[in-house]
């Protein structure tokens, strides 16, 4: 067996999302051999990728089929998180992909899921920052249980920056941290857009594989500033199955749909699918319809990303400060880590397909 031996039969194993294989894409590296013995390792597009298991079975039948049926291969793996930054990087320079959350209207979960999309991100083993962007309404710091927490200052090139706190592996920033939760924020759109550049320019966000954006519901200013400050990977749609939340994730959809607003859709995620009480882990109850967001995808032609339940921990854990990521739902975390392997998935072909990531200049 020779490396060449070894790099002609790899270069038949595709990878599943970006449809070419592993020695066109240049994923396979440090091929040693020592009699029967091969190892090489393989670089993923992200830590968290979701298709490991795949593609080490298909490279070691590879092996065996196409050059030694003796052979004892080791897959070794590791990551280099793809991006498509074409900016000038002069904002979040350390960041590979800005994930924003949004939704049409409130009360569809769209914070909860961030939170815990988050969450199975750094799961995976990315490093992942969230930041919230919901200045009227910020919920991330009641969510990670840091109330009352004030976070601390450091000095970057000379320069004085705010320092995200950390909980539960992510690097999470939220107004809710810097104001007094009883006082309304009462200001006016250039104070809300100041604000929003201020947690980009003047947060030490660091090296981060993923920063999740949880956007305030609606397509309003901030939406505008918020791509017309950082470079946007793509954006992810909550809704429910509901006909009144569909209506408006709808209009969501169209925002990013835009000619002048080159931001694509990863996917759209169904929140709030069904009940599943805990002592009939069997049955599903369809409280507020069904398969609505799945068809609304469909309708739009763009990805489904999965469908999370209504359950009961899922509301007491952000409460107490403990996402649902964190407890022993199993269930739960179970649609958690399908949706986020999507997304994944979705932000990797994003990048290997699209037009590169570059910050909104011309907006209506």
């Amino acid at each position: 067996m020779t490396n060449e031996d070894i790099l002609q039969a790899l270069s038949n194993v595709q990878e599943p999302d970006l449809g070419k294989d592993l020695v066109t894409l240049n994923m396979v590296k440090d091929i040693e051999i020592n009699g029967n013995n091969v190892s090489f390792t393989v670089v993923l597009t992200t830590p968290a990728c979701p298709l490991k298991d795949l593609i080490m079975n298909a490279c070691i039948n590879a092996v065996k089929l196409l050059v030694n049926k003796a052979a004892i291969v080791q897959v070794n793996f590791t990551s280099n998180t793809t991006s498509n930054r074409k900016d000038a990087k002069t904002v979040l320079s350390g960041v590979k992909n800005i994930i924003a959350i949004v939704s049409g209207k409130g009360g569809v979960g769209k914070s909860t899921v961030a939170a815990n999309f988050a969450l199975a991100l750094a799961q995976s083993g990315a490093s992942v920052g969230l930041m919230d962007a919901d200045i009227y309404g910020p919920s991330q710091h009641i969510m990670f249980g840091v109330r009352g927490e004030r976070p601390m200052m450091t000095e970057v090139d000379g320069k004085g920056m705010i320092v995200p706190i950390e909980k539960y592996g992510i690097k999470m920033m939220s107004i809710g941290l810097l104001v007094d939760e009883k006082q309304a924020v009462v200001w006016r759109g250039p104070m809300v857009s100041s604000a929003i550049r201020q947690f980009v320019s003047e947060v030490d966000w660091g090296q981060l594989d993923y920063l999740v954006i949880d956007m305030p519901p609606g397509t309003g200013d901030i939406h505008l500033t918020v791509v017309q400050t950082v470079p946007v990977t793509g954006v992810i749609v909550v809704t429910t199955p509901q006909v009144i939340a569909l209506a408006d994730a709808k209009k969501g959809i169209a925002m990013f749909g835009q000619a002048q607003l080159k931001v694509p859709i990863i996917g759209l995620v169904e929140n709030m699918s069904y009940f599943t009480p805990a002592e009939l882990p069997d049955n599903k109850y369809y409280l507020f319809g069904k398969n609505g967001g799945k068809n609304l995808a469909e309708e739009f032609d763009i990805p489904f990303l999965g469908h999370i339940p209504i359950v009961q921990s899922i509301r007491e854990g952000g409460d107490l400060g403990i996402p649902i990521m964190e407890s022993d739902d199993d269930l739960t975390k179970k649609a958690f880590h399908e949706f986020a392997d999507n997304a994944i998935r979705g932000i990797a072909m994003r990048n290997a397909n699209l037009e590169p990531t570059e910050i909104q200049e011309v907006l209506a």
